[in-house]
């Protein structure tokens, strides 16, 4: 019996095993002899997008040697690129090559690198997964046909905002200068202010898809070589597909996730971020944001402004009291208004009462719900003036408020003084440095605005306690949240509540130093990390 066999598509064979091919040499495999190949596969791994760029030359004794040169239009500096080429074509050809036509690449990669390009950052490359993160960064990559093995040269040259004011932290005297979103920038902003071989730098890539590059900056010999530790630990650990702003760095690496407070201090002032490292902390740098952390943040961190520093202690103490006055009535100034008028009208003198009571005899809604319908309707106003243009957005919230406001106590929906209070509340609020921290006071206002409605002050008494202890259990890479009040270290009270002069300030944060607790005192670098 005979059978009948099909005959061999040589097409799709031929598609078959370049399919194979292909899928053989993936991301972590290394780099062909073979040219054409090598195009070829960058080529479909990249979807022939449209901006990345390859340009191919000859060159060599003979001009049969060819040399490609890849970049991404619009990450790379034009002017670098043409220079790059020109040395290609002129200046690549091997001074000798004793008749061995296999060593031509490696000797045009040798000259590359000793004579051609050296005045460029170059990096060898040797896997195709090395070869896109510099492509993809702002590189140029120069690859040589017969020789497996690729030139990453430096060219980055995009476009970027230029160094602005903070817009987020505005101080009548200081620095004027911000954080950018590239941190190059950055780094070099950090070290214009701290000229110390101590100060380190230590990157990494994170992200799977936009492979984010993180810095970790510290001074060898202050920060406290455990909590420099943990820092790479957790970031290590974090396994995602990108990072696009710092925010996802701080949600990964906290402490605690079930708490309104923040545990990582965010800020786009280099001079912040130099005084933070001087006490022995540790600034987290996010490629793409203005926005640098720095761990451990204690509670105190927060409540303390740049130009704290820069004025007088007198001057500075004055305005950290009225800080915290501010803070004070930003959290509890509606829940005393209801807790007063709704279950203590004995503490309020017998005028102010009866001026209260025909206010309020129009009112339908008792105290409570006049609280809780003003502040919704302030922070809806508030949130709206953030997301508008600039042009408007300030003139909505407060035009807003003000119309909103007369409106509701002339149709008798809320009395005048409900008014009065919400207005301070509101403007109290605004008087804290960190705008997170403010968020987490306005949100922690409604539960205690509940509690004074149920229970009187003995329910706003009741919601401090658990507030107090709530924080006193919190850590920031290990340091108590509440240092230096809970556990009270008096060393470290010379810069907490108040701020004694700067001659005063001789010694370091405890916790966060072992090794170099006096200011002024000269560091001495260790040989070798371990």
């Amino acid at each position: 019996m005979r059978y009948r066999t099909n005959p061999i598509d040589k097409t799709k064979l031929a598609q078959s095993l370049n399919n194979r091919r292909q899928e053989a040499a993936g991301p972590e495999h290394g780099l062909d002899a073979s040219l054409s190949h090598n195009l070829q596969q960058i080529k479909q791994t990249l979807g022939y997008s449209a901006d990345i760029v390859i340009r191919e030359v000859r060159t060599g004794p003979d001009g049969n040697q060819a040399i490609a040169l890849l970049y991404t239009d619009g990450l790379v500096d034009r002017q670098v690129i043409i220079g790059h080429m020109e040395s290609l074509m002129l200046d690549t050809a091997p001074a000798n090559n004793c008749g061995q036509e296999s060593s031509v690449g490696a000797s045009i990669a040798s000259k590359l690198r000793q004579e051609v390009l050296k005045n460029a950052e170059i990096q060898d490359i040797t896997t195709f997964d090395a070869l896109y993160h510099a492509l993809l960064s702002g590189d140029a990559v120069i690859l040589i046909d017969g020789h497996a093995q690729g030139i990453a040269a430096g060219a980055k040259g995009w476009s970027d905002r230029g160094i602005m004011e903070p817009t987020t932290e505005n101080v009548v005297r200081g620095p004027r200068e911000g954080f950018t979103e590239t941190i190059r920038t950055n780094t070099a902003m950090i070290r214009r202010k701290i000229k110390d071989p101590n100060l380190w730098l230590e990157t990494k890539q994170i992200g799977n898809v936009t492979r984010t590059e993180i810095g970790i900056m510290y001074i060898k010999n202050i920060a406290n070589d455990g909590i420099v530790k943990e820092v790479h630990t957790r970031l290590d650990r974090i396994k995602t597909d990108g990072i696009l702003e710092s925010g996802y760095i701080e949600e990964f690496i906290q402490d605690s996730t079930f708490t309104p407070f923040p545990t990582l201090y965010s800020t786009e002032r280099p001079d912040v971020i130099a005084a933070e490292l001087l006490e022995g902390k540790i600034a987290i740098l996010v490629d793409g944001t203005p926005f640098v952390l720095v761990a451990p943040a204690p509670f105190v961190s927060f409540l303390h402004s740049a130009e704290d520093y820069y004025q007088r202690s007198d001057i500075s103490s004055f305005i950290r009291i009225l800080r915290y006055i501010g803070i004070f009535i930003s959290l509890l100034g509606p829940s005393l208004y209801v807790s007063i008028t709704t279950f203590h009208q004995e503490m309020l003198p017998t005028e102010l009462l009866i001026g209260l009571a025909a206010q309020r005899e129009r009112v339908p809604f008792p105290a409570f719900i006049e609280a809780i319908m003003m502040e919704v309707t302030f922070e809806i106003l508030r949130e709206a003036g953030i997301r508008m243009p600039k042009s408007i957005g300030s003139a909505v919230s407060i035009v807003g408020t003000l119309v909103i406001g007369q409106a509701a106590v002339e149709a008798g929906i809320i009395s005048s003084v409900m008014v009065i209070v919400v207005s301070i509340t509101a403007i109290s609020s605004f008087v804290m440095p960190a705008y997170n921290v403010s968020i987490a006071f306005r949100m922690l206002r409604f539960p205690l605005m509940f509690l004074a409605a149920s229970f009187g002050l003995f329910g706003i008494v009741v919601g401090i306690i658990a507030l107090i202890l709530h924080l006193c259990s919190l850590r920031t890479f290990g340091i108590p949240y509440m240092t230096p009040l809970g556990p009270l270290i008096p060393t470290d009270m010379k810069d907490t509540l108040f701020r004694l002069p700067h001659w005063m300030l001789t010694t370091r944060p405890r916790l966060l130093n072992q090794q170099n607790t006096k200011r002024g005192k000269q560091s001495q670098p260790k040989k070798s990390r371990q």
